[in-house]
């Protein structure tokens, strides 16, 4: 736990000293990152597409000494300064009341629910810390975030992690529960169809990879070209495909309406393949959306949502890794140039999920990603189970 809190605070502390503000076009406006909008700006509901009516929350909203304006909110008039945000995970490890606090001390201005894992039930807990959090001290206000699971193909449960080595066979099928030291589970019924002799499978965001040999009706059998440990529930990507599945499913809709009623104030829709995905959620959506790229519509996708999302990892996964930071970069361009703010995600402090302090390489990614316009950066494992 003092690992996670001392993450945290190394975080905001990176971020003070680069001292750079926010550089997107909404401050290159003169309007501060976190101060009122215009009434042109608070008369527009915070929808994909920015509808012309304000969202159902009743007239004290825009009254309010918290004002949703951008990514976290601080009370109108206080004196902290426009910087890159933080956004935390939530997870096992800064699940309890002490350690959210403790974390919003530190400078999390962003609570992150990541709804591949939990339940609405340790979902609900968390909301109700940070609204206690928020009630209690008015100087500062923390968001909140929901992220969507998406159409994720993930292997089965495991009880040990399994080593896997280069040049070993090991094996995927759509049987439910099976686990054994060369087959897992997937959880996906149709990947079997969707996969081809030859493709490349991608482990855990491409940590692992595995080419497919031969299948039959119910199993996928592989051959391990790069190794690693297999643990419970990673993600599973084709190189140059995507599953067949819809893009928000029926488990999203059920947590975004558990988001909605719990007036959580941004979704993180994921694995968004094109800019008809934003415009279908449209009416039901009443917040401001995120998007991770990992299919290049570029052009169009921003346009259709509030706010965008690097997702590194899944654009690693989807792409050569060379490519992801030239990438990033012109997504961060097409985000300010259209006056959307961005956020970038994945590995930004991989290593103090174990170490005490970060990797110099770490401390310059950080720094390249505020200087590109970054208008917040997001941490994951580190705060979840770092």
């Amino acid at each position: 736990m003092a690992a996670t809190i001392h993450l945290s605070s190394t975080a905001s502390s990176l971020f003070n000293n680069i001292n750079l503000t926010s550089s997107n076009s909404i401050s290159q406006k003169q309007l501060p990152f976190h101060s009122k909008p215009p009434p042109s700006k608070r008369s527009s509901t915070l929808t994909i597409a920015q509808l012309t009516s304000p969202p159902p929350l009743g007239n004290d909203y825009y009254n309010n000494s918290s004002l949703l304006y951008g990514i976290g909110r601080t009370v109108e008039g206080s004196d902290e300064r426009t910087k890159t945000k933080i956004v935390c995970t939530i997870g096992p490890s800064t699940s309890s009341r002490d350690m959210i606090w403790k974390l919003a001390d530190m400078g999390m201005n962003v609570a992150r629910l990541n709804m591949s894992h939990g339940d609405h039930t340790s979902h609900q807990k968390t909301i109700d810390f940070v609204k206690q959090y928020n009630s209690q001290f008015q100087d500062r206000v923390i968001s909140i975030m929901l992220d969507t699971k998406g159409p994720e193909v993930r292997s089965g449960d495991v009880p040990q992690p399994i080593l896997l080595k280069e040049g070993q066979t090991f094996n995927f099928t759509n049987n439910r529960g099976v686990c054994t030291q060369d087959t897992v589970s997937v959880n996906y019924d149709d990947f079997v169809n969707d996969v081809e002799d030859g493709d490349v499978l991608l482990v855990d965001g491409g940590m692992m990879s595995l080419v497919v040999k031969s299948k039959t009706k119910d199993l996928v059998k592989c051959e391990v070209i790069d190794g690693g440990e297999l643990k419970s529930r990673r993600h599973l990507n084709v190189r140059g495909k995507s599953a067949t599945l819809p893009s928000i499913t029926e488990k999203d809709w059920e947590d975004i309406k558990f988001g909605v009623d719990n007036q959580v104030d941004f979704y993180a829709v994921s694995f968004v393949k094109d800019a008809r995905v934003a415009c279908g959620s449209i009416w039901f959506i009443q917040y401001q959306i995120f998007i991770p790229y990992f299919q290049l519509q570029m052009g169009l996708v921003p346009h259709r949502s509030d706010q965008a999302m690097v997702a590194r990892g899944d654009l690693g996964a989807e792409l050569p890794i060379e490519e992801v930071p030239l990438l990033q970069e012109d997504i961060i361009r097409r985000c300010r140039r259209m006056q959307k703010p961005v956020i970038v995600a994945t590995n930004m402090l991989e290593s103090m999920i174990i170490h005490p302090t970060p990797t110099r390489a770490e401390v310059s990614d950080i720094a390249i990603a505020v200087r590109q316009g970054a208008d917040a950066v997001m941490l994951s494992g580190e705060t979840a189970h770092g």
